[in-house]
């Protein structure tokens, strides 16, 4: 055998009264460098003695097969030929065939070393080398072999008939023989080719001493051997690494430090899956169980894999073409497992476990979501999602709190110089005022940040009430661009006088900017509270405010907002016209129907109009002056006009009934208005965990996509989910979309563009020189997502990627950073 260049300390232990051994072997692989042993090097039972200096390059097996060793105070010389003998013994072979066979001679022409278990780690394999037990040869073989750079596996074994003993053993390179290719072709994924017909092997025979003794040592490989950065993937160096800490886990009397380790140990699979979930649950991850295979004898768990939940991908199902609403990708072919496997003596041990994951982990607040993990608390998940959120906005709520403080509203709530110059034309109930003072009181003590303000009438009652706290204050920085005043409570008989301040976040949810009980709904109460408001936002106004249609708020909104684009809700308008009917039409659905469609599913002026005069003909509403008044007004509500304010998807506000319906009961002035204020904390409570929810659900699941289109690809990395699906629609309506005409003026196009076979046409232009691109449909401007229409000029123009200035940050994943 050539000489060895593996990491490999050969040294034997020394006898009291003895010599020192007559040859030592050493290699020191950091120094690289030859080492001299000065002891006598001899060869007994030869022709001729000599006494010489070895000179020891590296550890191989000529070397020790030349070397004379004391063992246990004996000395052992290699014979020149050793005594053969010859016995006839019953064995089987290791494909069970029993046949009788002679053992094989130990024909040796080396020393024969004998070995005990704690030498294996540190002894090269050599012809006549000798072992107490099968498994200390099995050891040997496997450290040499893990340092040269191979693995080895058992192969046949000769079993005694008399009595069942190992009579020969042959151990393997892992790549010995070849895969029969019998069953292969049947294979859905056949495995990997590992076999190359290797040669290398070492064969033990048991002598009549009971020892074992290696008989045959081959060590020429037909393959490259791995490097020692990969030695660790080898199938035998992982069972070395497992036994190795097995016997660490045996000996570690101490509890379990929350990682798993190998070798590890478990009562039952249950408490390995509970231990694993647990440490997935503080990292941030949920588990999956995955394979497992049971005994086929008495149907037990034999090994068991728990999977991250983001392991492999999702495969491609037939079925997928005919579902509506397909579900969010989550598997990413993530690779953190952990794998256990029963043992003898019954515990289950971990085999293999891997670390790291190749997506983020989610935040400690956002764990309880994991579908794993079963300790759900809301509340604390609240607290945490105000937290969060706030660490990660461009102001942070001590700043804003800080601002606060220094103006006149941030410890004086009652606002002496905006007092109203007539009284209040709403009662309150007696006690109310006292009861409200002192909650407020009480939620600033609890929460510095907490804010509220109050208007005094001329009589010096308090009458108008505002109040916000830091995460209102913090959702308006990021959303405040949008703000819907609600004065539904008009609609509601004998109403609690509630007015929030309402927007839509990134996810299409609501979120509640601030809110206020007004009891003077004059021109003059409404512009303190405008005024009020945009104090407490640190002076940011919205970009539009969408209100009631009440000639009160427009004159205050001119006088307070004068820069902000006022129009009224389409969603408010459509409630009064249903009231204002309900009597005439109760339990039509046709008229429900066509109403409907006429206010929300129209965004063209001759759409709508055609619409408008097929409702009034269906339910003979011609001649009503009430309805003709609101049909004169229709470009102040109806979507088909002023397109050009941007109003995040103003079709999309009715979800507001439900916000209204929640609090229905509670906003009769007969109820309790602590219960009032309770309520309410828990709507937006529960309005924080859903986009908390929305959050955690946005980063563990993709959207699917139409189609493998780098357009969409690139959409869907920055888009939220709800977002996205508006945007998909508009890519998937844009295939239908031909280009009929193109003109060119200098770094200015214009496109005319039309569904396929329809008469109305578009002009998208699109300017060269900075790549933006404009529709006259303004769907941009209104909803803030490119058009088909544009998206089609952008294909045609061959642009794969959404440019940056057609990407509204509010929509964003991003929207909060």
């Amino acid at each position: 055998m050539d000489s060895c260049e593996a990491d490999v300390s050969s040294q034997l232990p020394e006898e009291d009264g003895k010599n020192e051994l007559q040859m030592s072997l050493r290699m020191d692989v950091d120094e690289g460098q030859e080492r001299e042993n000065s002891k006598d090097c001899s060869v007994g039972k030869s022709s001729e003695s000599t006494n010489t200096e070895c000179n020891c390059p590296s550890p191989s097996a000529s070397s020790i097969n030349q070397s004379l060793m004391e063992i246990h105070g004996e000395e052992y010389q290699t014979p020149g030929i050793s005594s053969a003998y010859k016995s006839e013994t019953e064995v089987v072979d290791g494909e069970g065939e029993s046949h009788t066979s002679e053992v094989p001679s130990s024909d040796v022409f080396g020393g024969g070393v004998v070995v005990k278990d704690e030498e294996v780690t540190y002894v090269i394999p050599t012809v006549g080398m000798e072992f107490e037990t099968e498994d200390h040869a099995y050891k040997c073989y496997s450290r040499y072999a893990v340092l040269e750079g191979f693995s080895i596996r058992k192969d046949f074994v000769n079993k005694s008939r008399i009595n069942g003993v190992v009579v020969s053993r042959r151990y393997t390179c892992y790549r010995q023989g070849y895969r029969p290719t019998k069953h292969s072709a049947n294979l859905r994924k056949p495995r990997q080719e590992t076999r190359t017909g290797c040669l290398a092997h070492m064969t033990i025979a048991r002598q009549p001493n009971g020892m074992f003794q290696v008989t045959h040592f081959e060590t020429k490989h037909n393959h490259e051997f791995v490097t020692q950065s990969t030695a660790y993937m080898l199938p035998s160096q992982k069972r070395l690494s497992f036994a190795r800490a097995v016997e660490a886990d045996l000996s570690n009397s101490s509890r379990m430090d929350g990682i798993p380790k190998l070798g590890m140990g478990f009562d039952s699979e249950d408490h390995a899956y509970e231990y694993y979930n647990a440490y997935a649950g503080r990292l941030g991850f949920s588990v999956r169980k995955d394979y497992v295979n049971r005994s086929k004898i008495d149907g037990a768990v034999a090994s068991r894999r728990f999977t991250c939940f983001r392991e492999g991908f999702r495969q491609k199902d037939k079925r997928d073409l005919n579902v509506k609403r397909s579900r969010k990708e989550t598997r990413i072919g993530c690779l953190a497992q952990l794998v256990i496997s029963r043992q003898a003596d019954g515990k289950y041990r971990v085999t293999h476990f891997e670390e790291k994951h190749n997506h983020e982990l989610v935040a400690a607040c956002r764990v309880p979501m994991l579908r794993s993990q079963k300790r759900l608390a809301g509340s604390q998940v609240v607290e945490g999602n105000v937290q969060d959120v706030s660490e990660n906005q461009p102001k942070s709520t001590s700043e804003l709190s800080q601002n606060l403080a220094g103006n006149e509203l941030g410890y004086n709530p009652i606002d002496y110089k905006s007092k109203l110059s007539s009284k209040r034309t709403r009662e309150m109930k007696e006690g109310e005022v006292e009861r409200i003072q002192q909650y407020f009181k009480s939620k600033q003590l609890k929460n510095p940040s907490f804010i509220y303000t109050m208007q005094l009438d001329a009589e010096d009652q308090i009458t108008n009430i505002f109040w916000a706290d830091a995460k209102m204050l913090v959702d308006y920085s990021d959303f405040g661009d949008v703000v819907f005043f609600d004065t539904t409570y008009k609609l509601i008989k004998d109403g609690r006088p509630f007015c929030p301040f309402v927007g839509m976040n990134h996810h299409k949810q609501m979120v509640i900017f601030g809110a206020s009980l007004l009891y003077d709904d004059s021109a003059e109460s409404f512009k303190w509270l405008f005024r009020t408001f945009i104090e407490v936002m640190s002076g940011k106004k919205p970009k539009a405010i969408l209100t009631d249609q009440d000639a009160v708020l427009v004159e205050a909104i001119d006088l307070a907002l004068p820069e902000t684009d006022h129009r009224i809700c389409v969603w408010h308008v459509y409630q009064k016209v249903l009231k204002q009917f309900n009597h005439l039409f109760v339990g039509s659905d046709s008229f429900v129907n066509d109403l409907f469609s006429c206010f929300f599913d129209h965004e063209e002026e001759e759409d709508f109009i055609k619409a408008w005069k097929v409702m009034l003909d269906a339910n003979g509403l011609w001649e009503n002056e009430w309805l003709n008044e609101i049909f004169k007004d229709r470009e102040e509500w109806a979507i088909a006009y002023r397109k050009n304010i941007f109003c995040a998807d103003i079709r999309t506000v009715h979800l507001r009934e439900y916000f209204t319906c929640n609090l229905r009961k509670h906003l009769r002035s007969d109820s309790d208005v602590i219960s009032f204020f309770k309520h309410l904390g828990k709507m937006v409570n529960d309005w924080h965990y859903k986009e908390l929810e929305a959050n955690y659900n946005m980063s563990q699941h993709m959207p699917r996509l139409i189609g493998d289109v780098i357009l969409l690809k690139h959409a869907r990395g920055i888009y939220t989910p709800n977002i996205f699906e508006l945007f998909q629609q508009e890519y998937e309506a844009s295939l239908n979309i031909v280009v009929n005409q193109c003109n060119e003026n200098g770094s200015l196009f214009e496109y005319k563009v039309s569904i396929y076979g329809q008469l109305r046409e578009y002009a998208v232009t699109y300017n060269l020189f900075d790549e933006t691109v404009m529709c006259n449909c303004m769907k941009y401007e209104f909803m803030g997502v490119l058009c088909s229409h544009a998206l089609k000029v952008l294909d045609y123009r061959n642009i794969k990627l959404l440019p940056s200035h057609c990407i509204l940050k509010r929509w964003t994943r991003d929207a909060r950073v």
